[in-house]
């Protein structure tokens, strides 16, 4: 028996190191830890060929891209599209889009997305980081997902934990309604203006 580094047994298998970190964390698969790194039984392995399919799995993948803002980044989108095909190990089916916060419900790439893995064109969902998904409730996302039979990958899974996940979430909340808020008292300002120029009536309507 030899253990295998993650690399090696993900080559094995046909799979991404994402994917199969992500087996060894749901259980899927035995883990052995070497210090800090992940083994795998080439045991193991070979008994999830069987059971897996191994490589010769169809991996219909979704990639998801997104940025904050609705104009500009675009640069970042094409970061993003490019780093996920690289690393992709099955066929591309589409490149899903958004240019809108991450805490926004209705987007339409996510909604499109969410519509492909429903009528299963996309079999693994993609993402350069858990929160271009979504920046709360990616855990309802995946059992949505896994429901309709669709895992999904990071490719760069978070590291923090704790403390300083809490305090990314909070920052993230604070500035989305700091946004809100200064574009609420943006939209008086303007109607105030047009109100003492003459152009609308104070409560909003143009004469």
């Amino acid at each position: 028996m030899e253990l295998l580094r993650l690399s090696k047994a993900a080559k094995c298998l046909g799979v991404h190191p994402v994917t199969l970190r992500l087996w060894a964390d749901s259980g899927k698969i035995p883990v052995t830890w070497v210090g800090r790194e992940r083994r795998f039984s080439s045991v193991d392995v070979e008994a999830m060929k069987v059971t897996a399919g191994g490589g010769d799995r169809i991996r219909l993948e979704g990639l998801y891209v997104r940025v904050s803002g609705s104009t500009g980044q675009e640069s970042s989108l094409e970061a993003q599209e490019t780093e996920l095909r690289t690393t992709a190990t099955g066929k591309v089916v589409r490149v899903f889009k958004d240019r809108a916060s991450g805490l926004r419900e209705e987007r339409p790439g996510l909604n499109k997305l969410l519509a492909a893995v429903a009528d299963g064109s996309v079999t693994v969902v993609r993402a350069t980081h858990e929160d271009r998904l979504a920046r709360f409730g990616v855990g309802w996302l995946k059992r949505l997902f896994a429901a309709h039979g669709a895992t999904v990958e990071i490719l760069h899974p978070k590291k923090t934990g704790g403390r300083q996940e809490l305090l990314e979430d909070f920052i993230s909340l604070v500035t989305t309604f700091a946004g809100r808020l200064y574009g609420m008292r943006s939209a008086d300002a303007r109607r105030r203006l047009l109100a003492e120029s003459g152009q609308c009536l104070p409560d909003g309507d143009v004469r």
